[in-house]
């Protein structure tokens, strides 16, 4: 079983920068492929960006590739999603899974309750 919690959301202007955290628990993490999802309200959830367990691979979103990256710290069992230049299209409620598999197709077996983003304009 692997609980995932995430920070690091809030109010931040057009442009700025957030980074955002997701720590774990459970003695596989480091085995997991990660990934970010978003939902915005009235829109469906998208994936943000994802990353393999070994670090060496990773998947944007069209939406966010060349502004956000992903990494992921196994020592920590903590995955992270920095986000640059933010748009107010951006603001959603951030969600980080994990899925037991290495390569798609994904199921998302464990969601963490997820962050609030908000850019202003």
């Amino acid at each position: 079983q692997v609980q995932l919690v995430e920070s690091g959301g809030g109010l931040v202007q057009a442009g700025g920068s957030l980074r955002l955290s997701c720590a774990a628990s459970g003695r596989t993490f480091r085995t997991y492929t990660l990934g970010w999802f978003r939902q915005a309200p009235g829109k469906e959830r998208e994936i943000v960006a994802r990353i393999a367990w070994s670090g060496g691979t990773t998947y944007y979103g069209d939406s966010v590739r060349g502004r956000f990256t992903i990494s992921r710290s196994n020592a920590k069992n903590t995955v992270y999603l920095q986000m640059a230049s933010l748009k107010p299209e951006d603001t959603a409620v951030y969600y980080c899974a994990a899925d037991t598999r290495s390569s798609p197709p994904f199921d998302w077996d464990y969601w963490g309750q997820g962050t609030q983003v908000t850019v202003s304009s």
